[in-house]
């Protein structure tokens, strides 16, 4: 049944009697009531209200809803002054009236682009010598194929920064009138690129070098049919991304190591067992024995040896190893992983996201009044002291430490009427020294969204091409938009760069350079 909306008819001035005005008075309550009780039913149902559309602002002189008292900007930048020209036209005026006095020109510039097809035919020399052999003159170094270094850059631009997928790549190419194949086209895109993925390669280690927190997330990779992760790690300096089968500790762990593969016992990996428990049996023969391993070969071999064959056991003293290894190759042990609460993240010093925190509040559905007033009132308590927490990272302050864990204390552990609310409060206090970290290290954010922004990219291109097929192409996909982001980061041209590294010219400095340079003077 279609809803109808009934509009009070004009009413004329003689007829506004004392009865009429209170009718209308009581109409326009009943409106506002009903309207307020479709909004709560689309809320329980998981659906938006009504939104509010604020009024136009037409009839007071404007186009906002606050009068624009600002004055004009008189020393705005022409915005063609710093453009390059490349060609000059003159347009002479047409018949001037007789005696006018020429004054110059007035200038007027026209952006535009050439795209059109360039080919280059190369002539080679070629001399025969003596004893009958050829020598032919050599191609320059930026040639490396039939295809120019600035159709390779672009080729490689539109498909991982706009996101053009190969068919429609194929059909621009060849309406610009370049001759390829689709064969062609992929081997452009996936094969000759191991220099890319060298500097991707190169930008963790520098990364973890010079960084004191890093952001981490994963999602969902699917590869040649089979389900897959891909992680992401970074923070405002860099973006690194690699995709694997598995989004276990290990994994992550062995992502952290960079492509290396040490497992070793000391100070810090024993203080990880411990921690999580592991039995005292296993733990004195790791202790009596401890050793360094160059890979996951040997360090098996050790575990076989000493017996340790249980899988929680192996899973524990592997992922302590790879901590111990980790430290003794130089990470500082004091990085802070930020994450939202995936289990695979906690290793280090372990910061929580508040906004996923929050989610958990947000989320709640209430069934009343009473638990509707006491989820508003809770996530008002939150978000205060969210804004107290911003203010304290900006000024640190002991007082404001201690006043603060107190505050934490009494926002998650009262009791309301609302026991669904008391579960999910209960369980963020439990996470109390993930998420008052930042007192201790106001250097590190209170959210994840930096690594939730960077990881939505990937995701975006999951949908226009789906699962990866080859693994080179899955490395390939990884190195692409880890370097794209990096060069957002590092405020570089992607296009620039691209073209700077494919044309071999590499006046931009390698990336693990400008990352340590960038963490030595981070204004």
């Amino acid at each position: 049944m279609s809803k109808k909306t009934v509009k009070l008819p004009k009413i004329d001035e003689s007829e506004l009697t004392p009865l009429v005005i209170q009718l209308v008075e009581i109409v326009q309550q009943q409106s506002e009531q009903i309207q307020t009780l479709r909004d709560e039913i689309a809320i329980l149902k998981g659906n938006k209200p009504k939104p509010k559309i604020k009024p136009s602002g037409m009839e007071t002189g404007n186009s906002g809803n606050k009068p624009n008292n600002k004055p004009r900007n008189t020393t705005q930048r022409k915005k063609t002054a710093d453009l390059d020209i490349h060609e000059k036209k003159i347009i002479p005026a047409k018949n001037p009236p007789a005696g006018s006095v020429f004054k110059g020109y007035k200038r007027f510039v026209v952006q535009g682009l050439v795209i059109e097809s360039h080919n280059i035919e190369y002539q080679l020399e070629r001399w025969q010598t003596p004893n009958g052999r050829y020598v032919d003159a050599i191609l320059p170094e930026n040639v490396s194929c039939h295809f120019s270094p600035t159709i390779i850059s672009f080729i490689l631009y539109q498909y991982h920064q706009c996101h053009v997928t190969q068919p429609l790549l194929l059909e621009q190419l060849r309406e610009y009138g370049v001759d390829i194949s689709s064969g062609q086209l992929n081997r452009l895109l996936v094969d000759d690129h191991e220099r890319f993925d060298e500097e991707k390669n190169a930008l963790l280690p520098a990364g973890l070098a010079v960084s004191s927190y890093i952001n981490v997330d994963d999602t969902g990779a699917r590869h040649q049919g089979k389900t897959g992760v891909c992680t992401h790690i970074g923070n405002p300096w860099f973006a690194w991304f690699e995709s694997t089968d598995s989004k276990s500790r290990i994994n992550f762990l062995h992502l952290l190591q960079a492509g290396h593969q040490d497992y070793r016992i000391n100070e810090e990996a024993l203080a990880y067992m411990q921690a999580q428990k592991l039995p005292q049996k296993p733990f004195n023969q790791l202790l009596a024995d401890m050793q360094a391993f160059s890979d996951k070969t040997l360090w098996e071999a050790h575990l076989k040896k000493l017996g340790i064959d249980h899988t929680r056991h192996k899973r524990i003293a592997t992922e302590g190893a790879l901590i111990g290894g980790l430290v003794e190759r130089g990470l500082n042990p004091d990085l802070v992983i930020v994450s939202d609460d995936a289990g695979q993240f906690n290793v280090l010093l372990h910061a929580l996201c508040w906004v996923h925190a929050e989610r958990l509040i947000h989320k709640l559905i209430p069934c009343g009044e009473e638990q509707r007033e006491a989820l508003a009132s809770t996530r008002s308590q939150i978000w205060g002291f969210y804004a107290d927490l911003k203010a304290y990272k900006a000024l640190p302050d002991e007082e404001k430490k201690l006043t603060l864990t107190q505050r934490f204390d009494e926002i998650f552990t009262q009791k309301t009427d609302y026991v669904t609310l008391n579960l999910a409060l209960n369980r963020l206090h439990k996470n109390k020294r993930e998420l008052l970290l930042v007192l201790n290290r106001p250097d590190i954010p209170l959210h994840n969204n930096l690594s939730e922004s960077d990881i939505r990219e990937y995701a975006k291109r999951r949908k226009v091409s789906g699962s990866t097929r080859s693994d080179t192409g899955r490395k390939r996909r990884d190195t692409f938009i880890s370097l794209k982001k990096t060069c957002r980061k590092l405020g570089i041209s992607f296009w620039q760069y691209l073209q700077d590294r494919v044309e071999k010219v590499n006046a931009i400095p390698r990336f693990s350079e400008l990352i340590r340079q960038r963490a030595a003077n981070p204004a």
